[in-house]
């Protein structure tokens, strides 16, 4: 059984769904420390200006886990999201298909981050149609708090035999660890494709939003065209 683990994103890029997508299960480990100015609440989208970040105020207090950061409700981030869809997309292909999905998402009232962000996940993993069997790495007991030895129990209660990383994985993960393991280590290498996109220019690494609106039933074949 081939596993892969990474953080709960918000509304994530292409790279993240092919990691999803090559393995037979995907756990969000969500009980790490959250990390501020990345993508665990935002993401990019494409403009007529370029691109602009899709961004989930928190209320974050050093050091606490993914699972315990809380959404900025004072803020209608919601509205702002949905209005930046709608303006920025209303012409792609396949807007009018999905929009009523974002809607419906919008709608709701978040209280976590790592809620919203398991949720964002799942709704572009249905529009994409990846049947991976997602896990949370927060309702498993007693994993240990050293990076690879958590890795190592995660694999091991799932019977996973091998371990899909990241293609960097090699620069900072204690190969040793998972060979004494018996897990088999393979490193994602994935190739950006380029796909039919509004507004000129090819813009590279945007949410997987950006790909589904443009080229809807395609978009899962043109994240795997690359495989290699």
């Amino acid at each position: 059984m081939l596993a892969a683990i990474h953080q709960p994103q918000f509304m994530p890029w292409l790279g993240y769904f092919d990691k999803m997508d090559r393995c037979d299960v995907f756990v969000l480990l969500d009980n790490v420390q959250y990390k501020k100015n990345e993508y665990q609440n935002r993401n990019r989208i494409k403009t007529s200006q370029g691109w602009q970040w899709l961004t989930v105020p928190v209320k974050y207090r050093f050091p606490q886990m993914i699972n315990e950061v809380q959404i900025d409700n004072s803020v209608d981030w919601q509205k702002k999201h949905l209005h930046a869809l709608e303006t920025n997309y209303r012409k792609a292909h396949y807007f009018e298909k999905y929009i009523n999905l974002f809607k419906e998402f919008y709608s709701k009232e978040w209280q976590t981050l790592s809620q919203v962000n398991i949720a964002s996940i799942a709704l572009l993993k249905d529009i994409l149609g990846i049947k991976t069997r997602v896990v949370i790495a927060s309702e498993m007991q007693g994993l240990r708090d050293e990076p690879n030895l958590r890795l190592i129990d995660i694999c091991k209660r799932l019977g996973a035999d091998t371990y899909l990383a990241g293609k960097d994985g090699r620069n900072y993960m204690n190969l040793d660890l998972f060979n004494d393991a018996g897990i088999k280590l393979e490193f994602q290498e994935f190739k950006h494709p380029a796909y039919p996109q509004l507004f000129g220019r090819f813009e590279y690494f945007m949410s997987a939003i950006d790909l589904t609106f443009n080229c809807g039933n395609e978009s899962l074949e043109i994240i795997r065209k690359e495989m290699i």
